[in-house]
């Protein structure tokens, strides 16, 4: 039989629910006795004493919220009798000892990937097609319908329908019979053979509302995070349309690139179209160049690398009740182990590391760092009161409904996608991954607005946990989907990768799990895993616009 709950940590007063357990069950925890005085549904919190007014919430081992009334012993708490509560943090405090994992297994075990000048090594090797203005997203659109299909690439890879074979067909005078019955369905083998470049895995087109406008700060952050996108290690060059007016000017495109790569030399075309001769002449100019950086781009193949060149980012969405017990922690195991080989993890989703501040900052390796990291979240936190909200506010109806009823609580959970490992940088948005280690950088809790800066920071693989689901995905970087529960992994088995439910069933150990993990994340990036997200073709990209996004 399943476990029906579990206490995450010692100091916890809230016992986890695994499963639904009907009113008037009483459950032996420590040598006494809980009895439900209701309902509680899989995912959701009873207490292990009675509560008054104002008492506090402890789960994962800290303050999640208080009670607003009084609590029975064996009820559950809702946003009906809690309040959102979370600890005070400050610098200086004690540092936190790390015992790294044992990495012997992986130790002489390298990914295949594609070797840039300046050292990296991508998982991908892609071509960028990207507008500095809202203005060129209709010729970026054109570009797409011009170049895509014609070499190879189309918008799923899961497989392709081959009208044009049915056309040919027809021409050729095929009858209705020899119609019905011919193939016109392609594998994903054969539309990589079919492609014009197969060592390019893709031209990505992508469009957006910003550029011009609004502040001159969002201009130059879009700017920036062009510049992380084309020198990430998973793109091989890029096609660039200006109108030449814009706030986002291509001068400071240029400056963000010398920036993250004094040495650039992937193949860059930038072209403005108040420069050219016509709006033909512009896209035919920029059809022409993008064909001759592909020839280049193609030139490059997946060669034997370190799992020191692995950049992964961590990141969750349409978290549940059970993210916290079983994905996050199985990542965070994952991240662990890629740090003990030398490897850089990202952590963001800054409006949800509200409550575990301190304990972050107690894993910053150095004083500077972790007066960064309290500052950019003091500095996050007063711009979401002062626009009439708070990081309280940052539970979405879906959270809520599946057991994460305060932000604290979510926070808590969400956190332990960063493992145990020291805190080596704290990055701000848009800034470049360059110390190996567990970086923290800040993003908005926003799902795609956040896996969207963690490839603008460099990474080159990107692992999502989901308790409820999301189609979410990364024009260049690969994501990976983890479920955290069996019920999503069945219902939703077209855009999971990883199902870590068999941690809340007892099968697997939350260390099992991190170990299969980076097994599975090693032959994503090695390109011999499609992960669903890139199967499906889901490329979303939304930079962030500085504005309080939760």
């Amino acid at each position: 039989m399943s476990k029906q709950f579990l206490q995450i940590h010692p100091r916890d007063n809230v016992l986890a629910a695994l499963i639904d357990i009907p009113k008037g069950t009483s459950v032996s925890h420590n040598g006494s006795y809980v009895t439900l005085v209701g309902d509680t549904k899989a995912k959701h919190k009873f207490t292990l004493k009675a509560f008054t007014p104002g008492d506090e919430i402890i789960m994962y081992g800290t303050l999640v919220g208080k009670a607003t009334q009084a609590i029975a012993k064996g009820e559950a708490i809702t946003t009906e009798n809690v309040v959102h509560a979370s600890s005070e943090y400050a610098v200086g405090k004690e540092k936190i000892a790390w015992q790294a994992p044992k990495v012997d297994k992986w130790k002489n075990k390298t990914f295949m990937g594609y070797h840039r000048a300046d050292g990296s090594v991508g998982t991908g090797n892609h071509w960028l097609v990207i507008p500095m203005v809202f203005c060129e997203n209709r010729n970026v659109e054109v570009l797409k319908s011009a170049l895509s299909k014609a070499l190879g690439y189309h918008t799923t890879t899961d497989f392709v329908v081959d009208t044009d074979s049915l056309i040919q067909q027809y021409k050729n005078g095929a009858s209705a019979d020899e119609l019905l019955n011919s193939e016109i369905i392609r594998t994903p083998e054969e539309i990589k053979r079919n492609r014009t470049f197969p060592n390019v895995d893709g031209i990505k087109f992508l469009t957006h509302e910003g550029g011009c406008g609004g502040f001159r700060l969002d201009s130059d952050t879009l700017c920036n995070l062009f510049a992380g996108y084309i020198t990430n290690p998973n793109v091989a060059g890029a096609t660039i349309l200006s109108l030449g007016c814009q706030n986002a000017e291509v001068k400071i495109l240029e400056e963000g690139i010398k920036k993250r790569d004094p040495n650039f030399s992937k193949p860059l075309y930038i072209l403005e179209q108040h420069k050219s001769k016509s709006e033909r002449h512009f896209i035919e100019e920029a059809v022409k160049k993008t064909f001759l950086g592909l020839i280049e781009a193609n030139r490059t193949e997946r060669r034997p690398a370190p799992l020191s060149q692995l950049t992964l980012g961590l990141e969750c969405g349409g978290s549940d009740g059970f993210s916290g017990i079983s994905a996050n922690p199985a990542l965070g195991h994952a991240s662990d182990l890629l740090v003990a080989l030398g490897g850089t993890t990202v952590l963001s989703e800054f409006p949800e590391l509200n409550g575990v501040e301190q304990e972050l900052i107690n894993r910053c390796t150095s004083k500077a760092e972790a007066e960064k990291f309290a500052q950019l979240m003091d500095t996050y936190s007063a711009r979401a009161v002062a626009l009439g909200s708070a990081f309280a506010n940052n539970p979405s109806p879906g959270n809520i409904k599946d057991g994460l009823i305060t932000d604290a609580m979510k926070s808590a959970g969400a956190a332990k996608k960063g493992g145990t490992s020291p805190v080596t940088d704290v990055l701000e948005y848009t800034e470049k991954a360059t110390k190996k280690g567990l970086n923290l950088l800040c993003t908005p809790g926003n799902d795609v607005e956040s896996t969207t800066g963690l490839a603008g920071s460099g990474c080159n693989i990107i692992a999502f946990t989901t308790g409820l689901g999301t189609p979410t995905g990364n024009p260049i970087a690969p994501v990976i989907k983890m479920s955290s529960n069996n019920a999503l992994t069945h219902r939703m088995k077209d855009i999971i990768d990883f199902n870590t439910g068999s941690i809340i069933t007892g099968e697997d150990t939350i260390e099992s799990k991190g170990e299969e993990l980076l097994d599975h994340i090693i032959q994503v990036a090695s390109g011999s895993i499609v992960p669903a997200a890139v199967r499906l073709g889901q490329e979303d990209f939304i930079p962030w616009k500085r504005g309080i996004s939760l």
